[in-house]
């Protein structure tokens, strides 16, 4: 009774922000950049470990210079988000444009679900609103690590459930999707693919971004468990408030003989994506965290 007092009070209060047009949010963005870059300098060792890491520590105004676009971003990504609990339908596809939803309905319609990879890049909550853009009869989902806290976990399954995409938690993945297939279904599942691997299942590394890092299988692995399509989300932001989503088939490398090469694919292009525009990935995130070297990831 106690935490679900609390989650009608954190709801409540959300809403009554997200009620506001989002001109008026992204000054509120603007004050929290201040508060949460200057003032209270959140993770701001680990984005500029990450940043020096991938781009060195020689040319410091161009760090700096990310490092700033990337907590605005993130301030404009925590209003958007928000933002999700109070706007239309057509608001929201007037500032997500998805150009190739069709490939997605050809691969439906030929008898194939569809893995979606995508990373923290752009803003991965508004990639929901994609289900708009299909035709074809399918299950739309996303899968998500549920939170500790458990107030907050349901206010985000809340947000993320906005345009009526099923959430399904991590250890229930492959349960969810096998039984989507076996009622003559299929699905559009997206996996945020870009994190650093939980526990000990640090087994598969690769090169990214000029550094030795451990992935997950786990897309790629259902996936190829029930002959799915696998898609990029190549997203980019446009303009504030305002991002484009093509859908991009993964192509492995003809070359790349190793098991999972879809995923590593999918970094490689996502990868492009970050160097393009380095201030949307989420540098906060302790991605290089692990070592191959160190005992735990033996």
């Amino acid at each position: 009774m106690k935490s679900d007092f609390k989650y009608k009070m954190v709801i409540s209060a959300l809403r009554l922000f997200a009620v506001l047009p989002l001109p008026v949010l992204y000054v509120l963005s603007d004050v929290m950049y201040v508060a949460v870059y200057h003032l209270a300098g959140y993770r701001k060792k680990v984005v500029r470990a990450n940043l020096e890491m991938v781009f060195g520590t020689g040319d410091r105004e161009k760090i700096l210079k990310i490092e700033k676009g990337f907590y605005h971003h993130l301030c404009d990504c925590i209003v958007e988000t928000v933002k999700l609990l109070h706007i239309s339908d057509k608001e929201i596809d007037r500032r997500v444009i998805v150009t190739n939803g069709e490939l997605v309905d050809d691969i439906i319609n030929s008898g194939h679900s569809v893995v979606l990879l995508l990373g923290h890049y752009c803003n991965w909550e508004w990639v929901q609103a994609i289900i708009h853009h299909f035709k074809a009869e399918l299950v739309g989902g996303q899968i998500y690590k549920p939170l500790h806290n458990k107030v907050m976990d349901e206010v985000m399954l809340k947000i993320r459930s906005r345009f009526g995409l099923e959430c399904v938690p991590q250890q229930k993945t492959v349960r969810r999707l096998l039984d989507i297939e076996r009622s003559g279904r299929h699905f559009v599942m997206g996996f945020i693919s870009d994190q650093r691997p939980i526990g000990r299942n640090l087994h598969n590394w690769t090169d990214f971004m000029g550094i030795d890092t451990p992935y997950a299988v786990g897309g790629e692995v259902v996936g190829e468990h029930v002959g799915a399509r696998f898609l990029y989300v190549d997203m980019k932001k446009v303009k504030r408030g305002h991002y484009s989503l093509t859908f991009r088939p993964i192509v492995p490398d003809d070359n790349d003989k190793d098991p999972n090469p879809y995923t590593r694919s999918f970094m490689k292009m996502l990868e492009k994506s970050i160097y393009a525009a380095p201030q949307y990935w989420l540098w906060s995130h302790k991605r290089w965290k692990k070592h191959r070297t160190s005992p735990s990831a033996r």
